[in-house]
């Protein structure tokens, strides 16, 4: 983890920065009934009230106990009960049990929630340098974009905040804080799409926001084909604003000339390699990607449903009918590379990917890249227990680019890698091709 400020002087506060970041998640949850915060049907999706709660013992663990003399927790027993991964930290609940914990209560997770940002106010209020600077980090604007039915008020644009970083007097307060604060960011992008798979499973479909249809505005056709000169790219975050550790540290790879689509793909696209057989054709698919095609039955993107001969897609609005023009999503690694396969292209690197992502649009899909999830050549961990935030997933998974349409805005760069298991698709994935 990095944390870098500008030199520039701004309006922005850490105190209210902090307050705006977790206000937001508190409004997520406002069309939430008790009974959507349990559930957990699947491994990898996390109950709302865990989230909620886990982002709180983050900064009660990590800060609070840290640097208030005397804190006393909340409650002793949600150390164990709201660790994610952190094993130099302790035990902790295991991960596909977390639905299981009908107590404590949401509205006891609320208090702890309100429990310790009355601590946290406090704890960033006495360490506040009169100096602030502000940092914006730079990437392409996501948003959430209004349905078009007429009968329909578009409720899904939540005033989020923006992520400015303002510096306090105590450089490993400032940087634990502002990482916490984009920890919880990605709990706001987990929140959502975690629930939208829970709630994909109900028959009743049920509607979370009625202005979270999430039909972006169209790509107008299949795109062009921009060339890339080759030579020597740098590589990895540099300059002012926050960064992960993972996108450190900045290096030249070599890149030979190749080419990359302005566009990503749509719906239409990938309905086509559907008619043509693409999932029943083994010769496209990588041999793990076809056992996974065959194991789970897998006929099309999530969330796509098929009620007689007509393709519908679950949204956090309800059932709707496919819109074929808009980018296609929830789609797996092994789905996408099996679909540049079939187009008889490929998908670009992480590094073709950065090198050329001023050229294009990017920021409503998690792009698949066919790079491994892998540290940079003089990427070091960081000591302690944040040292376990990224390093130790840099194996078995497949980096992602980009942004979402449900990444918080500010929160994406050009150098940010996510990174996934080449089989999950619950995020909002997709593809843009390269050759």
């Amino acid at each position: 983890m990095q944390a870098i400020h500008a030199q520039t002087a701004g309006a922005a506060d850490l105190v209210e920065f902090y307050l705006s970041v977790r206000d937001y998640t508190k409004r997520l949850c406002e069309p939430l009934e008790i009974e959507d915060y349990i559930p957990q049907p699947v491994v990898d999706v996390s109950p709302p009230k865990w989230n909620i709660a886990h982002t709180t013992w983050f900064f009660e663990e990590m800060i609070l106990k840290n640097f208030v003399p005397d804190y006393k927790v909340f409650d002793e027993q949600f150390g164990f009960l709201f660790n994610s991964y952190y094993n130099s930290i302790g035990d902790r609940t295991a991960r596909d049990h977390r639905g299981a914990l009908s107590r404590p209560t949401v509205k006891r997770v609320f208090e702890y929630r309100k429990y310790v940002d009355d601590a946290m106010r406090k704890l960033l209020s006495s360490y506040s340098s009169s100096s602030v600077h502000s940092v914006v980090n730079t990437g392409r604007t996501t948003e959430y974009t209004e349905i078009t039915d007429k009968e329909e008020k578009a409720d899904n644009t939540l005033d989020r905040p923006a992520n400015p970083q303002s510096e306090i007097r105590d450089p490993q307060l400032n940087d634990l804080v502002i990482l916490g604060l984009n920890h919880e960011q990605q709990h706001q992008e987990l929140f959502l799409t975690d629930l939208k798979y829970t709630f994909s499973l109900n028959p009743l479909f049920p509607v979370y926001r009625e202005g979270f249809a999430l039909v972006e505005k169209r790509d107008g056709g299949t795109g062009e084909f921009i060339k890339i000169e080759g030579g020597s790219y740098d590589i990895g975050f540099s300059g002012d604003g926050f960064c992960f550790d993972n996108e450190l540290a900045r290096h030249q790879v070599h890149l030979d000339p190749f080419e990359i689509r302005n566009t990503v793909v749509t719906n239409r696209e990938f309905n086509e390699f559907i008619d043509a057989g693409g999932y029943r054709d083994p010769l496209l698919w990588h041999s793990e990607g076809w056992d996974w095609v065959n194991q789970n039955r897998v006929e099309a993107p999530l969330y796509w449903n098929d009620r007689d001969g007509e393709w519908f897609n679950y949204t956090l609005a309800g059932l709707r009918k496919l819109d074929p023009d808009a980018r296609v999503c929830h789609v797996s690694y092994y789905e996408a590379s099996a679909f540049a396969e079939w187009k008889g292209m490929r998908l670009p690197t992480e590094f073709e990917w950065e090198a050329a992502s001023d050229r294009f649009d990017w920021g409503l899909r998690w792009e698949w890249t066919n790079s491994a999830y892998l540290p940079y050549p003089g990427f070091k961990k960081p000591g302690g227990a944040v040292g376990e935030y990224n390093g130790k997933f840099m194996i078995n998974q497949m980096v992602l680019r980009g942004a979402s349409v449900v990444t918080p805005p500010d929160h994406s760069r050009k150098t940010y890698r996510n990174f996934f298991h080449p089989h999950l698709r619950w995020q909002y994935t997709g593809i843009r091709l390269a050759r």
